[in-house]
């Protein structure tokens, strides 16, 4: 069994008790933490141990990207509204898609969040057989879900997940998970929902889902349904647990209630609902109600970056200027959503730095003007320059199952250059085959 030792940094644990070492040493063997403490009480190494110095770095869990989904035309034609871009440009986009382009798409993303110390992505999107070789190649952790909609809109269909599900499902050495994936209730139905949980609960799967992510969508679901997104889901039986849900930007009180009393966790994405225009979700009276709450930052067609790092400081910058309180969304607590929470909505055994846990680590570099000045002694003044001051490029290393994906900002598992190469050239082959169905809603 290999070891791997970081040595000599300072230690964010993010553990229950808030533990932190403001010079310690983290012990990895093979793909679990067998070890914290400080740096002059480490255990002997083993033979052939890597060693990292990690002086003037923070040791911390890697983020969790709790609402992703793999993309392949950032910036383009990004001035629209939700739907109308969805119709416009999405769709036609993803329908396009074939094996190659959705592999580079993938290659593309998920080196773009190993870069900035993402080490799990909960990605919804489409052709997830290539997906998931990207992600075994690149090394990141993936849950995958397909993109689940009513036969006439031409997107996957319950067959297509559950089939995706027998080919890659326990990939990569486990690293690789399949869910069910619902695109959103205004391209479903009632019945494709107790479908979709029912196959769900036959495989012993999760649910990965959008709800209430903008008025235009309520409206939609009022309508048609008589009943609000989540409202309709909850009388379904559909949420829990299990169930990832993404956006609620507009939950209702009742709503509110409803994903508390079933267990759902929440994705809120502030950047993309930013972007596009839809609103602030109601965070703080979520997690008031007990609710599970991640982040993720969605597509990088909906705010032109996967720099988790940018997601935290939205996380909290947002919520403060809306209510006009600063004390709202305090740095540590934000940088659990991103670690804990949404590695407790996955079921994954990550999210903190405690032997036993799943080696998913990164070191951030604080020898820069960005983090100076810094008092070493507590944690408080480093987690309001990760959250305030940092961006991804901070990120100096990133370890997935205890492998190095990249150190000293050199990525050891991909060839950057020719992802570039190869997604750009993708991204044209799926441009000339796009057409645009316009639809009335």
């Amino acid at each position: 069994m290999s070891q791997l030792v970081l040595r000599g940094g300072m230690v964010l644990t993010l553990d229950d008790a808030g533990t932190w070492l403001e010079r310690g040493t983290v012990v990895v063997d093979g793909d679990r933490i067998s070890w914290i403490g400080p740096a002059d009480a480490e255990p002997e190494t083993a033979a052939g141990a890597e060693i990292i110095d990690a002086t003037d770095k923070v040791i911390m869990p890697g983020l969790v990207d709790l609402h992703f989904h793999t993309a392949l035309g950032k910036g383009y034609n990004d001035h629209m509204p939700l739907w109308e871009y969805l119709d416009e440009c999405w769709y036609p986009m993803i329908r396009a898609l074939d094996h190659d382009a959705a592999y580079w798409a993938a290659m593309a993303s998920y080196t773009e969040s190993v870069k900035a110390g993402v080490t799990t992505v909960n990605d919804m999107y489409r052709r997830l057989d290539a997906l998931a070789v990207a992600a075994e190649e690149t090394g990141i952790r993936a849950v995958l879900s397909n993109d689940i909609a009513t036969d006439e809109h031409d997107l996957d269909t319950l067959q297509d997940n559950i089939d995706a599900f027998h080919r890659s499902h326990g990939a990569a050495g486990g690293r690789v998970q399949v869910r069910m994936g619902i695109e959103w209730l205004p391209l479903a139905s009632p019945e494709l929902l107790r479908d979709v949980r029912a196959a769900a609960t036959d495989l012993g799967i999760g649910i990965h889902i959008h709800l209430n992510e903008s008025m235009s969508e309520v409206e939609n679901s009022l309508e048609r349904f008589g009943r609000r997104p989540t409202e309709l889901a909850y009388e379904l039986g559909f949420l829990g647990p299990d169930v990832v849900a993404a956006h609620c930007v507009h939950l209702s009180d009742a709503e509110i209630g409803m994903m508390a009393e079933t267990g759902t966790s929440i994705s809120h994405n502030p950047s993309s609902n930013a972007k596009l225009g839809n609103g602030i979700a109601r965070v703080p009276e979520m997690q008031a109600a007990g609710i599970n709450v991640g982040l993720g930052h969605d597509a990088v067609e909906c705010n032109n970056s996967a720099d988790m790092f940018e997601v935290l400081k939205y996380a909290s910058l947002m919520h403060r200027a809306q209510r006009q309180d600063a004390g709202v969304m305090p740095a540590d607590h934000v940088l659990r959503m991103a670690t804990r929470n949404g590695a407790r909505a996955l079921g994954h055994e990550t999210g903190q730095l405690v032997p036993g846990a799943k080696a998913d680590i990164i070191l951030v570099e604080t020898n820069s003007v960005e983090f100076t000045p810094l008092l070493r002694d507590t944690a408080t003044h480093i987690t309001s320059h990760l959250v305030f001051a940092a961006n991804g490029s901070a990120v100096d290393t990133t370890i997935v199952d205890g492998r190095v994906l990249m150190r000293g900002r050199q990525l050891l598992t991909v060839d950057e250059d020719r992802i570039v190469r190869e997604t750009n050239a993708a991204f044209r082959r799926t441009v000339n085959r796009m057409t645009v169905v316009r639809r009335d809603h």
